[in-house]
């Protein structure tokens, strides 16, 4: 989302982008904390599964969960997820910048016009 070429600002671009993109932000943040809670389940499954197989300590169970390539694949979700909201996030925080810095150039321009 760029201005335009004289480096005004498109407050109406702006908004445009913030409405058109809130639905992907939001799924970004769900998948995000989707995958955290999952890995809370995943691990548990891991950790039985390393019981079976004849781990008897939860900290033994634990380093075999933490060192299952599922749950390796788990995280690399998770590091997307995460990147993909991050992104989102900051083209958020970019819109939300151009309608402030906007908002305070009319101000300025209205106390000027009322100067003169």
């Amino acid at each position: 989302m760029s201005d335009q070429q004289d480096g005004s600002i498109n407050i109406f671009r702006a908004l445009d982008w913030i409405r058109d993109h809130a639905t992907e932000m939001a799924q970004a943040k769900a998948n995000r904390v989707m995958l955290e809670e999952m890995r809370k389940s995943k691990k548990a499954l891991l950790m039985k599964s390393a019981e079976a197989k004849g781990h008897n300590t939860s900290a033994s169970q634990e380093r075999e969960a933490y060192a299952h390539p599922e749950y390796m694949e788990l995280l690399e979700g998770l590091k997307a997820a995460v990147e993909e909201e991050e992104r989102l996030r900051w083209l958020m925080i970019g819109a939300q910048l151009r309608i402030e810095c906007w908002r305070s150039l009319e101000s300025s321009r209205r106390i000027e016009a009322r100067t003169l």
